[in-house]
């Protein structure tokens, strides 16, 4: 027996089971930053019950072991309040960073743990340990100012200046204040935002520039 061509749907994405079809962009966005945060107050609870024992893993200045903390301090923190103060800048902020590409915004978050850890690794005072997430909050924010700069987009622009606005005043914190606060870290969190969003911003300065090549 032959059936009409027309009985049976062509296989395509709209056929494709709720289940099975790819979330939107902002969602996962969402999801990975909310697991982020979440694993956060997870390892906290855990510091807890050890004592505190965990915040020996931050950052300790020019010594070898301390070295190890380059790794582990940016989801160390000091005390549920330390944690708490964190919590809506690394939510919001991460989830802008991540909406533009889950792997897009791992690598930037990569760039400024890395360029935040060792500059604060190398620049911190003797004798002190530095943890806590504020690396990433302040790498994310300038990397959300300046990335429209880099790559001239329009809506990344906009972004950008929303940002500044909202959070901005957060930049005065790469000054040294507070002796208990890491502005080192804060202020190399800082760099590494800016320097993730001129190296991901590398493909599109390389297609303008093919552009204004001559034939």
């Amino acid at each position: 027996m032959t059936y009409p061509t027309s009985s049976f749907p062509a296989p395509g994405p709209s056929n494709l089971p709720a289940s099975t079809a790819p979330r939107p962009q902002w969602q996962r966005a969402a999801i990975a930053v909310t697991s982020f945060v979440v694993g956060l107050y997870v390892l906290e609870f855990v510091d807890m019950l050890l004592g505190n024992s965990l915040d020996n893993g931050g950052i300790e200045p020019r010594t070898v072991d301390g070295l190890w903390g380059v790794l582990f301090a940016p989801v160390l923190h000091g005390g549920w309040g330390h944690l708490v103060a964190n919590t809506i800048p690394l939510l919001v902020l991460g989830f802008f960073v991540m909406l533009s590409g889950i792997g897009r915004g791992l690598t930037a978050t990569a760039i400024i743990w890395i360029v935040g850890g060792v500059g604060t690794w190398l620049t911190g005072g003797s004798g002190t340990t530095h943890l806590g997430a504020s690396v990433l909050t302040f790498g994310w924010l300038t990397y959300l100012i300046t990335r429209g700069l880099f790559t001239r987009h329009f809506g990344q622009l906009a972004l950008g200046v929303v940002i500044l606005f909202l959070y901005g005043g957060m930049l005065w914190g790469v000054l040294p204040s507070d002796p208990r606060v890491s502005w080192q870290g804060h202020l190399f969190g800082a760099i590494g935002g800016v320097l993730a969003a001129w190296l991901l911003a590398s493909d599109v300065r390389a297609a303008r520039a093919a552009k204004q090549l001559p034939g």
